[in-house]
């Protein structure tokens, strides 16, 4: 699946406000879809990439040979998923804002993890 078709199936999960593919390594989003005033997704990708280098930074120095599939970041009114994408030659992770009041963390979860095995970049 190409980005932008991976983008428009995370758009089309219950209650999602934006997507975005990023690059963690240098914090460019690769595409993005949804956002507007109150989620900047290129401000989001760029700040998400500096809880995803601190998360490995943090597991590199307790000597964790772990590897890191999503981190959730619960807010009152949303939640922030960012899913890791194996297997890739850079470090890429699609992060998918949801509305909390219309999401279903769990499928929203697993359709990100389906979603993420399916990209071709």
């Amino acid at each position: 699946m190409n980005i932008e078709g991976a983008l428009k199936e995370a758009m089309a999960v219950d209650g999602a406000l934006g997507v975005a593919l990023v690059d963690y390594d240098s914090g460019m989003s690769l595409g993005y879809l949804g956002g507007g005033p109150g989620l900047d997704l290129e401000v989001a990708a760029a700040g998400n990439t500096e809880v995803v280098r601190a998360k490995m930074r943090t597991l590199a120095r307790l000597g964790l040979n772990e590897t890191v599939e999503d981190i959730l970041i619960t807010l009152t009114g949303q939640y922030h998923v960012i899913r890791l994408l194996p297997g890739t030659d850079v470090g890429l992770f699609l992060y998918l804002a949801l509305d909390r009041s219309r999401a279903n963390l769990a499928l929203a979860r697993h359709e990100l993890k389906r979603i993420g095995s399916q990209i071709e970049v």
